[in-house]
């Protein structure tokens, strides 16, 4: 086989729509392979230039999602701070003005802690149901689908065990109980 060396062909210098040729004619199958190697080589640049991009833009997104995420505990800190301490100016306002109204101390006292407790209460409920909501329920539910990360892993027998025969009804499974999904 001989080796090629540069300007043996004549064509190699003219561009990829030369035109030397009559519109219609097709192309010799050098040049072709030209172009399809510089469309090539352009794909694969482009594609590297996309993915540098959106490393960049995902590691800048992620410093801000960082920065904004210790912004946003100091903040929530100062405003538990300042809440609890209002809730407790409000909570002895509230005794004031009980025992104003001829309540006894230990009344006054009681009445605003079931106040607060109701509160913490009610608070408590809705922190479960949002913990509730954050499980990702859904998600596990399509791992588990596809094997992945099953909920039953600890039972290794049921692993074992074969699979059980589908039910006589022609074929179709009953529906399923339980919650509905999210």
């Amino acid at each position: 086989m001989t080796e090629r060396v540069n300007g043996e062909d004549p064509r190699e210098d003219e561009p990829a729509g030369s035109a030397g040729r009559a519109p219609g004619e097709t192309p010799h199958l050098d040049e072709s392979i030209r172009r399809i190697r510089a469309a090539a080589t352009e794909t694969v640049s482009s594609g590297l230039d996309s993915g540098r991009a959106l490393r960049k833009l995902i590691s800048a997104d992620f410093a801000l999602a960082r920065s904004a995420l210790g912004r946003g505990l100091a903040w929530s800190a100062v405003s538990v701070i300042f809440g609890a301490s209002a809730w407790l100016l409000a909570m002895g306002a509230a005794i004031a003005l009980l025992q104003s109204w001829g309540l006894s101390w230990l009344a006054s006292i009681s009445i605003t802690m079931l106040l607060s407790l109701v509160v913490a209460g009610l608070a408590a409920w809705r922190v479960s149901v949002f913990f509730d909501l954050a499980g990702m329920h859904a998600t596990r539910r399509q791992l588990s689908r596809l094997g992945l990360f099953s909920e039953h892993d600890s039972d290794e027998d049921d692993a074992l065990a074969p699979p059980k025969a589908p039910p006589a009804g022609g074929g179709l499974a009953p529906a399923p109980t339980g919650t509905p999904p999210r």
